[in-house]
């Protein structure tokens, strides 16, 4: 039974819009299901902690919600069209079905793809609660890989970091030998709840 999508004001999972910008309020804690989002101008926060992994290069420019299944549906091919247009790095944000909350940060657009795609600057992180951020190990360049039915990242052994199916409905983490990431969720199967994913303005 598929899920009703909620469209309205909601509060994002992962509020970015002036994350990295200097000398302004910016939303920089994640905030729990229930809770409203700190909006302090302090680095404190959960999203403040993940802006210290970004690379040098996004510093200053703010972002923009470009997709997420509360507006835009649980498809895998409308984060693909939402995706066009955009050519820079992606901070995509799940929270699975045990309130768990994880994602990765794409060097580049995410979009269909024959084979591999990205650069070392791409990597996972969990909230579990404490932030943890898997980076590039440098052992292979599987970063990133957009089928029609599936999103991946990282790979190793057969086994993707991260990999969502077409209906963005289930998911999957494994320790991979691009990020040496730990799984992402509590178990290696998982239902997802929300996704977004957020681009360069």
């Amino acid at each position: 039974m598929r899920r009703s999508v909620a469209v309205g004001l909601k509060a994002h999972l992962l509020p970015l819009a002036g994350l990295g910008q200097k000398n302004e309020k910016s939303p920089l804690a994640l905030h729990s299901a229930g809770k409203r989002p700190s909006w302090g101008g302090d680095r404190s926060g959960q999203a403040g902690e993940l802006s210290l992994h970004l690379p040098p290069r996004v510093t200053g420019y703010s972002w923009s919600l470009a997709f997420c299944t509360s507006r835009d549906g649980f498809s895998l091919q409308s984060l693909y069209r939402q995706m066009e247009g955009h050519s820079g790095p992606v901070l995509l944000v799940l929270r699975d079905q045990d309130g768990q909350m994880f994602g990765a940060f794409s060097s580049s657009a995410l979009r269909l793809s024959k084979g591999f795609y990205g650069t070392g600057e791409t990597f996972l992180f969990s909230f579990s609660p404490q932030l943890k951020v898997f980076k590039w190990t440098g052992s292979n360049s599987f970063f990133v890989k957009g089928d029609l039915d599936s999103l991946m990242m990282g790979c190793g052994s057969g086994r993707f970091g991260l990999w969502l199916d077409g209906d963005l409905y289930r998911g999957g983490s494994h320790p991979c030998a691009t990020f040496n990431n730990e799984v992402l969720a509590r178990q290696e199967q998982f239902y997802i709840n929300e996704l977004e994913a957020w681009v360069l303005s």
